[in-house]
Parts: structure tokens; C-alpha cells; sequence
């Protein structure tokens, strides 16, 4: 293993020079500034840890290039053909996808999450080409499969998948989540076991390539989740910037015709003799406009109902009472000794008297 590794890094140091960091320090920079980004109790949007999380993309970044560069891996040899000191190297864009999803800059935020997808889909394609472990692809963004996922998804290209609102394919996903956080929790015991024995210095080669591919088949199980989570989260943030566009294009009124302008006068008489004072202006009285804008419907008081006095119908009694006073006082001796008269009758006989029907 340390031959391969010291390898590698005498190829890299012949390409760019002596003094560029060799490939396996960048790597586990990288990946411990992950770790100390992942754990920290910070606020993820701090400035300390945005500059941790960018030096870390930058190590990372280069650290794929210049594996790029030594042709680690190739689609035409097996997983056990990979030397045990390459083996971390493929999780180099797996690495970079989450510490690009530690960026907070939320002006940014759907290049963000375009950019981790495709580092999570790089790993992960990697790995189905080498055989990591049983998976099914994702889908690409707009939801077509890419040439390279059908052909390793048979099945999946064999049969139409079911729509999402299929109970089946919903209870499909549910198991398939369970499953996959049960893997996850069984290669976190495992490795937790393994890597005290890789800490302490005394693993052998075996155990150190079953410490990478143990971690390897862990950031399959997470990269899945996040591609999910992003898929997610990219549906939400393409229908905002939607929104966005809509909102920022202002609604375009139709554009009105020009009034022609014209001058009030007093009456018709002081228009006919007077004018307007400008031969090409029409004339109008004060008349002529109350009455154009009185058949058109846009004077002020108009379409505004008369308000009916409050009073009016809680007075209209002490009014009649009122009008029946005023015309007994100004009666002859003769209705005013009648009334007189019906007023005795009254107090002698009760009401209904005489009423035959009513039997009184």
C-alpha cells in the first residue's frame, strides 16, 4: 500500500513540481475539514466555517483533478483489480457534493444543489460501474434517464415506472428507505470497529481496503438520500424563480388615447362671441361638460344612493298626532262639541261595546 501510495505521488510531484501537496494529504485534509464542518456546533452560516467549507471544496477540487490526471480508475477493470490506496480516491466526489451542500449563500442556492447533485450522480455511477453495491441509479434532473442509467438499470428500462401517486411504487419507496437506513446503521457499527484498528496503526492491508470500502458503501447509502432530499428541494427552487420572473415583469396597461384639451367658458354666449382664443381648440360651456359627463355616469355624486333620514319613520306618529292637534284647534264650536260628545260616550261605555259578533 505505502509503495502505490509513494507512487502516486512521485508521478504527481514529476508533473507539477516538488513543492505541490502531495494527492493523499489534500484528500485527507479535505475530508477531516468535512468532518470538523459536520460536527461543529457553529452556525453553518458563519463566516468561519464558509471559509472552512470553501478551503475544503478547493482541496477536494484539486485533489480530483490530479486524480484525473494519474488515471486512478478506469471502466474496464474490476474492483478487485484497484490497488487499496486508490480505493479512497472514489470517494472524492461524494466528499465534495456534501461539502457543497454546507454553502449557505441562498442567492446561489439552486447552482448549489445543481452542483452537489452532479457530484453525488458522479459518485455513484462510479461505484454502480465497479459494482460497489446493489443500487438503482436516480434519475437525471429533468426526470430522463441518461444513456449509461439505462443500460445499468434492466429492469427499470423493461417495465414503465409507476406514477408517483401508485400506492404500490409509494410503498416500494417506503421499503426501499427502511432498507437503505438499515444498511447505513450496519456499516457505521462496522466501521466504527474498523477504524480504531486503522487509527491505532497496526490494520494490515486487508483490513485497510475493508476500512474503504466500508466507507465507500456507506457515502452510497447518503448520497442517495441526498439526491433524493435535492430533487426535492430543486422542484421547490425552480418554481420560486418562476414566481420570481413573473412578479418581476410589470403588467402592461393598454396604452390610452390622448385627450384632446379644451377650454370652459361661462355660458354659450361668452363662447360664440370670445372663442376659445385658439382657433384650432374646440369649445366647451360649463353646461356642455356637466351634461356630457352627467350621460356618461362619472360625475362625483353619482351611483351614490340618497341616504334616507333616520327620523323619519320614528317620527312619522308625533307628526300625524302634531297635525291632528293643529286641526282640532282650528275646528268650528260644532266638530269641536262632536268630539266632545264621542269622548263622554267613551268614558261611559268600554270598548267593543255594541259588538254583536265579537259578543261583547
Amino acid at each position: 500500500m505505502a509503495e502505490t501510495k509513494n507512487n502516486n505521488d512521485a508521478k504527481l510531484q514529476s508533473h507539477s513540481g516538488a513543492e505541490s501537496p502531495k494527492l493523499s494529504e489534500l484528500l485527507e485534509r479535505g475530508w477531516k475539514i468535512f468532518e470538523e464542518v459536520d460536527s461543529t456546533d457553529e452556525p453553518l452560516s458563519s463566516n468561519s466555517v464558509q471559509v472552512k467549507v470553501r478551503r475544503g471544496i478547493s482541496m477536494l477540487e484539486e485533489t480530483s483533478r490530479m486524480a484525473a490526471q494519474l488515471e486512478l480508475f478506469s471502466r474496464n477493470e474490476e474492483l478487485e483489480e484497484i490497488a487499496t490506496a486508490d480505493l479512497k480516491y472514489l470517494l472524492c466526489p461524494a466528499l465534495l457534493g456534501a461539502l457543497t451542500m454546507k454553502q449557505t449563500s441562498r442567492d446561489k442556492r439552486l447552482d448549489i444543489v445543481q452542483t452537489a447533485r452532479a457530484y453525488f450522480v458522479d459518485f455513484l455511477r462510479r461505484c454502480k460501474e465497479y459494482n460497489v453495491s446493489s443500487f438503482q441509479l436516480p434519475k437525471s434532473a429533468n426526470g430522463n434517464s441518461s444513456p449509461d442509467e439505462a443500460s445499468d438499470s434492466d429492469h427499470a428500462s423493461a417495465k414503465p415506472s409507476p406514477l408517483p401517486s401508485d400506492l404500490v411504487a409509494m410503498a416500494a419507496q417506503r421499503q426501499a428507505k427502511i432498507e437503505r437506513y438499515r444498511q447505513k446503521k450496519e456499516l457505521e457499527a462496522r466501521l466504527s470497529e474498523v477504524k480504531r484498528a486503522v487509527d491505532s496503526g497496526q490494520a494490515d492491508d486487508e483490513v485497510s481496503r475493508d476500512f474503504y470500502l466500508l466507507n465507500v458503501r456507506r457515502w452510497v447509502t447518503v448520497s442517495l438520500e441526498e439526491v433524493e432530499s435535492i430533487d426535492q428541494e430543486l422542484e421547490i427552487l425552480q418554481r420560486m424563480d418562476v414566481l420570481k420572473q413573473g412578479a418581476a415583469v410589470p403588467e402592461q396597461r393598454p396604452a390610452r388615447p390622448p385627450m384632446k384639451p379644451f377650454i370652459l367658458t361661462k355660458d354659450a354666449m361668452q363662447a360664440r362671441v370670445f372663442g376659445a382664443g385658439y382657433p384650432s381648440l374646440p369649445t366647451m360651456t360649463v353646461d356642455d361638460w356637466y351634461d356630457q359627463h352627467r350621460k356618461h355616469g362619472v360625475l362625483p355624486d353619482q351611483g351614490i344612493p340618497r341616504r334616507v333620514p333616520v327620523d323619519e319613520e320614528t317620527d312619522a306618529e308625533e307628526r300625524e298626532e302634531e297635525e291632528k292637534e293643529k286641526k282640532a284647534e282650528n275646528e268650528d264650536e260644532e266638530s269641536l262639541q262632536k268630539a266632545r260628545n264621542w269622548d263622554d260616550w267613551k268614558d261611559t261605555h268600554r270598548r267593543g261595546y255594541g259588538n254583536r259578533q265579537n259578543m261583547g
